[in-house]
């Protein structure tokens, strides 16, 4: 559930009209709902109120510092895959030790950060980064706090370039390997094992393949117990889907569901790490319709937002729904959404209905809030977007549009030119 919706054929973000925020600040934007952020950290809070939990909302979905500084406010933790998504946090107020730190490839520097800010834990992902981290926390006279991420080989039934958890994938410890792994941990004496950590993968439609994780995992928890080695903390991970098109996702309801029902006697703190399931549907790109282009085959849409403001349809098909800000009458338009990119892949939709529209009108591109302006860019040298937080009848900017002065900021000519 979100709140975007159409008053009188007009689409609204809760009581403002989108086409009024579009008025003031331009185009391409990004607009969030502060409605629908609260309503999904409620969702998955409610749903694991039996168990002791930690929400570590998955930054890398939307690292705006608004959104972060809600969910703080909220009290939820944060997942982070590098120092700056850490910085980020740290800085919008998201306490220490509520942040698990994950990623294959955490730097020297990067784990100093983690080390010296008193994080929750360390999910490693590797023997080697096993040692690097221990051999840090040794040098600053640390303990370090760790769970090891396995690869529970299961396939979660997701777009091959967003699974995580098979063999073939390049995360977490093999399942064969792990137990040697955790004996490795345990016997460093600057490293404390407390967790268990797997994430097999984003946009997950069914309970299934989290609920063959969790057993996979609460018997090597089980195992690693036997031997001495206590474990705290279970980290499943985030990977919820939402609905983008005709998808028809689990509720958090069900998802904890199945997830409590495995761990039903087994007394442990439960780690979430949602991203797209909180911020996906809280949040739509606006474009404005540029011109029409009638090819010899079919027609193209062409807006002012490109794959450098959402690269999600070009590099994983990934499909938005797109509809006009304001319905009018009329036969509706179909074509390929395209942008002003340089690139054959700019497209944001392929031989869509729209509608009917005319050059000059403004679409709505929805469930924009993940993985929309995180993964945007400056290619070709365009300026990245304006975001916009609307509460009630009230909105406000939360990151300004960027002007041609900030693509060359930083930059410096050398003395020999």
């Amino acid at each position: 559930m979100h709140h975007f919706q159409y008053q009188n054929n007009a689409l609204y973000c809760e009581d403002v009209p989108v086409a009024d925020i579009a008025a003031n600040l331009g185009t391409p934007l990004f607009i969030y709902s502060h409605a629908t952020l609260t309503r999904h950290f409620q969702a998955f809070d409610k749903a694991f109120g039996d168990v002791d939990h930690i929400i570590c909302y998955s930054a890398k979905a939307n690292t705006n510092g608004a959104i972060l500084k809600m969910f703080a406010d909220m009290g939820t933790g944060l997942d982070v895959v590098s120092g700056g998504e850490l910085h980020r946090g740290l800085k919008a107020g998201i306490p220490a030790n509520k942040i698990a730190y994950a990623g294959v490839g955490k730097t020297q520097d990067e784990i100093d950060l983690a080390l010296n800010s008193g994080i929750l834990m360390f999910n490693v992902e590797s023997f080697e980064e096993l040692q690097a981290i221990n051999a840090r926390a040794k040098a600053l006279g640390k303990k370090a706090p760790i769970s090891l991420r396995v690869n529970p080989n299961v396939d979660a039934k997701t777009h091959p370039y967003i699974s995580t958890g098979m063999k073939k994938n390049k995360f977490g410890i093999a399942k064969e390997a792990v137990v040697e792994a955790y004996k490795a941990a345990h016997e460093l004496d600057s490293t404390e094992v407390v967790g268990i950590d797997f994430h097999i993968g984003s946009q997950i439609t069914q309970v299934g393949p989290f609920v063959e994780a969790m057993e996979s995992v609460k018997s090597l928890a089980a195992e690693l117990k036997g031997m001495g080695i206590g474990i705290n903390y279970l980290d499943v991970g985030g990977g919820l889907g939402i609905n983008y098109d005709d998808e028809e996702p689990p509720e958090p309801d069900e998802y904890a569901k199945a997830i409590c029902k495995v761990i039903a006697d087994f007394p442990i703190t439960v780690v979430l790490e949602p991203g797209r399931a909180m911020v996906g549907n809280a949040g739509i790109m606006v474009t404005r319709f540029l011109y029409l282009k009638e090819g010899a085959t079919k027609n193209f849409i062409i807006v002012d937002a490109g794959m450098n403001d959402l690269i999600r349809p070009s590099i994983y098909g990934a499909f938005h729904l797109i509809q006009p800000v304001n319905k009018r009458e009329g036969d509706p338009l179909t074509g390929d959404v395209v942008g002003p990119i340089c690139e054959s892949t700019d497209f944001l939709a392929k031989d869509r209905e729209i509608g009917a529209v005319v050059p000059g009108d403004l679409l709505a591109v929805m469930s924009a809030g993940a993985y929309g302006f995180a993964m945007s860019s400056n290619y070709n040298s365009r300026p990245r977007a304006c975001e916009v937080m609307v509460k009630g009848n009230a909105f406000e900017v939360i990151r300004q549009r960027e002007n041609y002065e900030d693509l060359t900021r930083g930059e410096v000519i050398p003395t020999f030119l």
